[in-house]
C-alpha cells in the first residue's frame, strides 16, 4: 500500500519528547548498567512481539487484506496520516476506499527492529515497490507500542532513496560461483556495498561483515549478468520499427513511436533485466540513446548501456531518409570527410562509448569512396579514443573493416565464406566479432507471414510489445519480398558456418543479437541467440564466456562488468542450473542484481 505518515498525537507531547530522550539516552548509555540484563530481556520480548506485528502488516500488504493491513494500526483519530489522498487523520474511513492504493510488487528486505523503550520498538526494512508501472526503492520505518489490545503501529514512514544512491549492503550465501574462464566454487559467497562488489570467493576467503544482511541462494550459480553485444533502444522489435523495410502498417506514426521509446526505456530495460541481461552494447540510434546510456550505470531499471549514438554511413549514396526523423537523425550517410569527423567528436562529446560505421556499399562506383570514408573514421575515432564498431557483412567489407583498425566487427560475414587467411587476420588482431544469428531467423520469421518472434520466449516482454509482435506482414507485400526471404534463410545457414570456423580457430565471439529489428524483441532474443550459437558448434562454457566477459570487452566495460570481482559493478545473476553445463541454464533466473538491487525474477516479469 502506498506509504503513510502516520505521527502520534494520540500520545501526550510530554510522553514524546520522553521517548525520545530514552532512546538518545539507550543510543549513549555505556555497557555493564546493573540494569542491562533485565532491560535486554525485556527488549529481546518486546522485539519479538513487534517482529510478528511487522510481518503480519506487510503480509496483508502482499495478500491486499485491507482489514488485516488496518488492524495492526492504533485507531485514533489523533494521529495524522499523509498519503495518497494528502493530510487526513485517523484510519476509519479507509475500509470504505476502493482498492486503488496498493502496489503491483512490494518486495520486503532486511527487516531490523531496535527496543528503544519499555514498550516501544524502532524498526526499518528495505522497501522496492511498483504501482502502476513506476518503481521506487528506499528505506521505510515503523515505530511499535505496546497498547492494552496488543501491539500497534504508530508511526509509518517511507524514504525514497536519493537519485543515485546505492540500495543497501548484501551478502548472498550458498551458491557455486561461476566466473567464465574459472574453476567453479562451491559454497561461495559475493559481499555487496555501495553498488559494487566487495568479495566474490569461497567462504573461508569471504567474511561476512556484521551489518548486512544475508540472503541464502543454496543450490543457484551466481555469476555476472548476462551482456547483450548487439542491440537498437531506436527499435521496437516488431515491424513498426524499421521504417526502410516499408512493412509497417498503413497510417502508422513513426515518430509517435520512437517518442513512446525515449520516454519509457525502461519498459526494455526490464524485459532485459528479467532475461538475466545486466549489460548491452546499443550499436547505433538516435541521439537520445547517449543521454540513457550515461545514466544506465546506477539505474535500477535499465541494463548498463554503452552506446553509439548515431551511425555514419560509409557509402554517400546511401538513402538516409527512411531511417530519420524530421528533427533528429540516427543514420547520416557520409558525405564529405568533414561531415564524418563532425559526428565522431559530436558522439564523443555526448557521451558516446564506440563509433559505428554501417560499411554497406551500394554500387562499385563508390566503393573507393565509401572505403576512404571508412579509413576517415576509424582516424577520428582513434584520435577521440573511441573503439570502432563496423556493420560489414560481406568478405570484401570485413576485410576492408579489420584492415582500418576496427574493434568489434558486427554480424560475422553473411554473403560469403570466410577464408583461412581472413580468420588469422582476425585472431591475429584480436577482433571480437558479434554473429547476430538472431537477427536473421527473425527477419525470415516475419517474411514467411509468422508472428513476430515466434522463436523467442515472450515471458519477459511487456503486454504492448507482445501486441504488436502478434502482427503480420499482409500476403500481398510479403510476396514482394520472396526475394530477401531467400536471401535471409542462405544468409543465416552461411553464418553458421562461418561462426564454426572463426571459433574454431580462437577468434574472440561477443554474444549479440540485434535486438530491435523486426521478429527481435528486447531481453530475451539474447537466449535465442546463444541457442543458435550452440547449433554452430560452441561449447555451452564458452557460450557463456561470449555473452560475459567477451561481451563486456565490446562494451569497452571489461574494468566493470563480465566476471564477478572485487570492486566491479555488483550485476549479477543466480540461475538455477549451471550455465556453463546447458544453454537452456542461462533461461532459467533466479535472481537479478542490478547496481546493488536484487530483484527475484518474478519480481521482473511485467
Amino acid at each position: 500500500m502506498t506509504a503513510e505518515l502516520s505521527l502520534g498525537r494520540g500520545v501526550a507531547s510530554a510522553r514524546r519528547a520522553l521517548l525520545l530522550l530514552l532512546a538518545l539516552a539507550g543510543a549513549c548509555r555505556g555497557k555493564g548498567s546493573a540494569s542491562d540484563a533485565a532491560t535486554n530481556a525485556a527488549g529481546t520480548s518486546d522485539t519479538a512481539a513487534a517482529r510478528q506485528v511487522f510481518e503480519g502488516n506487510i503480509d496483508a500488504i502482499h495478500k491486499r487484506d485491507r482489514d488485516r493491513y488496518l488492524s495492526y494500526y492504533l485507531q485514533t483519530d489523533a494521529l495524522t496520516r499523509n498519503g495518497p489522498g494528502g493530510i487526513d487523520r485517523g484510519f476509519a474511513d479507509w475500509s470504505a476506499r476502493r482498492d486503488t492504493t496498493w502496489p503491483d510488487t512490494l518486495v520486503a528486505r532486511d527487516l531490523r527492529l531496535v527496543p528503544v523503550a519499555p514498550g516501544v520498538v524502532y524498526g526499518t526494512y528495505h522497501y522496492r515497490a511498483t504501482q502502476r508501472g513506476e518503481a521506487s526503492e528506499g528505506i521505510s520505518e515503523r515505530v511499535f507500542v505496546r497498547t492494552d489490545a496488543g501491539w500497534r503501529i504508530a508511526v509509518s514512514t517511507a524514504f525514497g532513496l536519493p537519485v543515485g544512491a546505492s540500495p543497501p549492503p548484501v551478502a548472498l550465501v550458498g551458491a557455486t560461483l561461476v566466473n567464465p574462464g574459472a574453476a567453479p566454487v562451491p559454497d561461495a559467497i559475493v559481499v555487496v556495498r555501495g553498488g559494487r562488489i566487495v568479495c566474490a570467493a569461497a567462504k573461508a576467503e569471504c567474511p561476512i561483515p556484521h551489518d548486512i544482511e544475508v540472503v541464502d541462494v543454496h543450490g543457484g550459480f551466481i555469476g555476472p549478468g548476462l551482456i547483450d553485444a548487439h542491440v537498437h533502444f531506436s527499435q521496437s522489435g516488431w515491424i513498426g520499427g524499421r521504417p526502410d523495410a516499408r512493412l509497417m502498417p498503413a497510417g502508422f506514426a513513426y515518430d509517435s513511436l520512437f517518442e513512446q521509446l525515449r520516454v519509457h526505456p525502461d519498459r526494455f530495460g526490464r524485459a532485459y533485466l528479467c532475461a538475466g541481461v545486466t549489460g548491452v552494447l546499443d550499436a547505433g540510434g538516435f541521439p537520445w540513446t547517449l543521454v540513457i546510456s550515461g545514466r544506465s550505470t546506477s539505474a535500477l531499471d535499465l541494463p548498463v548501456i554503452s552506446a553509439a549514438g548515431p551511425m555514419i554511413a560509409a557509402d554517400p549514396s546511401l538513402d538516409d531518409r527512411p531511417w530519420n526523423l524530421p528533427t533528429m537523425e540516427q543514420v547520416l550517410a557520409a558525405r564529405d570527410d568533414s561531415l564524418v569527423r563532425a559526428v565522431i567528436r559530436a558522439n564523443a562529446q555526448m557521451g558516446a562509448r564506440a563509433i559505428k560505421v554501417l560499411y554497406v556499399v551500394k554500387s562499385d562506383a563508390t566503393r573507393a569512396l565509401a572505403k576512404r570514408r571508412l579509413a576517415t573514421a576509424a582516424s577520428e575515432a582513434h584520435r577521440v579514443g573511441l573503439p570502432l564498431i563496423v556493420h560489414a557483412t560481406s568478405l570484401g567489407a570485413a576485410r576492408d573493416a579489420v584492415d582500418a583498425g576496427a574493434a568489434v566487427l558486427m554480424h560475422d560475414v553473411t554473403e560469403d565464406a570466410v577464408d583461412d587467411e581472413f580468420v588469422s587476420r582476425v585472431a591475429q588482431r584480436k577482433v571480437i566479432v558479434v554473429p547476430t544469428l538472431a537477427v536473421l531467423e527473425g527477419w525470415r520469421d516475419v517474411l514467411d507471414g509468422k508472428p513476430a518472434a515466434t522463436s523467442v520466449p515472450l515471458d519477459c516482454v511487456d503486454s504492448e510489445t507482445r501486441r504488436h509482435l502478434a502482427d503480420t506482414v499482409p500476403a500481398e507485400r510479403r510476396a514482394r519480398m520472396a526475394d530477401a526471404r531467400r536471401r535471409l534463410n542462405g544468409a543465416l545457414e552461411n553464418n553458421l558456418r562461418n561462426l564454426a570456423k572463426l571459433y574454431a580457430a580462437g577468434v574472440a565471439i561477443a554474444a549479440g543479437s540485434d535486438a530491435g529489428n523486426p521478429g527481435t524483441p528486447h531481453g530475451p532474443s539474447l537466449l535465442r541467440e546463444m541457442e543458435l550459437m550452440r547449433q554452430a558448434g560452441m561449447r555451452p562454457a564458452d557460450i557463456y564466456r561470449s555473452a560475459t566477459a567477451i561481451g563486456a570487452r565490446a562494451m569497452g566495460r571489461e574494468k566493470d562488468l563480465g566476471t564477478l570481482e572485487k570492486g566491479k559493478l555488483a550485476d549479477l545473476v543466480v540461475f538455477d542450473a549451471d550455465p556453463t553445463a546447458d544453454v537452456a541454464n542461462m533461461g532459467h533466473v533466479r535472481m537479478v542484481m542490478k547496481a546493488g538491487a536484487l530483484y527475484g525474477r518474478k519480481e521482473l516479469l511485467p
